[in-house]
């Protein structure tokens, strides 16, 4: 495969990770279109059937879809990433733990969304319905999302930002996803463009 790249030295580079649907991948790639500072050149998914690669593939961006053996046994998806040159690296709902050879080849260049206040609601497993579904067991009265660089330990690497919503009396798991969904569509833009705008 031929990777196709913008060459423009003056344009920061974005490469998303995604296992999924890819609402927040397809948010940040429409944001940063017309963006002279901005782009995101590829989508890589470990999910052949991830509806974001035809999200990718539908907005002119490359899509590419790898197996744990590339990810994990290789250097295949690390010498791609290398051949990119990305400025930062995404994560948009993506469920598989990064590499520490990826991780070690870009540092504070991987970042991830969470979709509560870390340190609470993190680790191995804490994802979508079921980080909310925890939150209202637990009768929290507040939750959020926390934006954080990647290390090699899930949800554990330096927080960059948080945003906070309060939880209504009659909350439900969907009515609490909607509102996070919301929260992440507002703000994963604009962390991004701050850590890539910021000099």
């Amino acid at each position: 495969m031929v990777l196709e790249s913008n060459n423009n030295p003056h344009i920061k580079k974005i490469v998303i990770f995604a296992s999924g649907q890819g609402s927040n991948a397809k948010r940040i790639i429409e944001y940063f279109s017309n963006s002279q500072q901005v782009k995101v050149t590829h989508v890589f998914s470990n999910n052949i059937k991830a509806p974001v690669l035809k999200t990718a593939h539908e907005l002119e961006v490359n899509a590419l879809h790898f197996d744990r053996d590339a990810f994990y046994q290789t250097n295949e998806v690390l010498n791609l990433l290398k051949d990119i040159d990305p400025d930062l690296i995404v994560l948009a709902g993506f469920l598989w733990m990064m590499p520490s050879n990826i991780i070690e080849k870009f540092p504070n260049k991987i970042i991830n969304l969470h979709p509560a206040l870390l340190p609470k609601y993190g680790g191995k497993g804490m994802y979508g319905a079921k980080v909310h579904q925890a939150v209202l067991e637990n009768k929290e009265k507040e939750t959020g999302i926390s934006f954080h660089y990647v290390n090699e330990k899930y949800d554990e690497g330096e927080i960059i930002a948080q945003e906070k919503i309060a939880l209504n009396a009659n909350e439900t798991i969907a009515s609490l996803q909607k509102r996070i969904h919301t929260l992440e569509h507002e703000h994963f833009v604009k962390v991004i463009e701050g850590l890539l705008t910021h000099e």
